[in-house]
């Protein structure tokens, strides 16, 4: 026993580099008893700096119920667990599950947030997704008809209506039903897309295309994995023409006289 309180901790991981990671994160998972993480998913680089001592885990082939032992094991001897994962794990992180099974056996647990995969993707290809006057809203989904049921009113099409930036996950396998069901909900078909294949991965690949090429793009490729989509109008490259009020000298706000010199944004 140590005398101190078992807790896991969801570490974020990011979206791959192994220096993309909070350095709350980052101090966790170096002082951890336990590091659980997939190799399938985080880069080896993220789990180097945990203890000659600590017990590290690949969890790539693991069930949540392999890993209740580990979990009653922290508890019972008051271990920190850093359980790493990739990207933010409040995105498609399968972690709700995992806090239940830590509340069900009476063990403390915390999240640390991640890089995600939409945000490093629009910071290689060095875009803003909320644009004004253009986009304003993100929407993160997934493409439906895939092994996971989605809710009955969270389609691709519908979310496509609102014509805003979108950031589709888990969908790359059927990038042809992605493109279709983008355009059926009325995108434009020269809407601006990004493609990220293992954003800021050493085999990274980032791609620009327009909608009505995405299909053949990803197929080119071969992209069926690890892949992100962005689709929508704010991507374009070059200015859009349209200026934040926030940095105009017009714009008067708490920390910031307005220039009476300058017409107003």
């Amino acid at each position: 026993m140590t005398g101190r309180e078992g807790r896991v901790v969801f570490v974020g991981a990011g979206p791959g580099a192994d220096d993309l990671i909070t350095v709350r994160g980052a101090r966790v998972i170096a002082a951890a008893d336990v590091v659980v993480w997939a190799s399938s998913l985080v880069h080896p680089g993220l789990v180097a700096g945990a203890r000659p001592d600590a017990l590290v885990v690949d969890s790539a082939t693991a069930s949540l119920e392999d890993l209740e032992p580990l979990y009653r094991r922290a508890r019972d001897e008051g271990l920190l667990v850093a359980r790493v994962h990739t990207g933010d794990p409040s995105i498609y992180g399968a972690t709700a599950e995992q806090r239940a099974l830590c509340d069900d056996l009476g063990l403390a647990h915390e999240t640390i947030p991640g890089i995600s995969a939409f945000s490093a993707a629009a910071a290689r290809m060095d875009v803003e997704i909320t644009v004004p006057q253009v986009s304003q809203s993100l929407v993160l989904t997934r493409l439906e008809g895939g092994r996971t049921p989605m809710p009955p009113r969270e389609s691709v099409r519908e979310f496509a209506r609102h014509g805003t930036t979108m950031a589709l996950y888990l969908s790359a396998a059927r990038n042809r039903a992605l493109q279709d069901e983008l355009l059926a909900g009325g995108y434009p078909a020269d809407t601006p897309c990004i493609v990220g294949y293992r954003v800021t991965w050493p085999d990274e690949l980032m791609l620009r295309c327009p909608l009505s090429d995405l299909h053949a793009t990803m197929k080119e490729h071969k992209l069926w994995k690890h892949t992100v989509v962005l689709v929508g109008p704010a991507l374009t490259e070059g200015p859009s023409g349209h200026r934040s009020h926030l940095y105009h000298p017009g714009f008067r706000h708490e920390y910031r006289a307005a220039d009476p010199a300058s017409d107003r944004p």
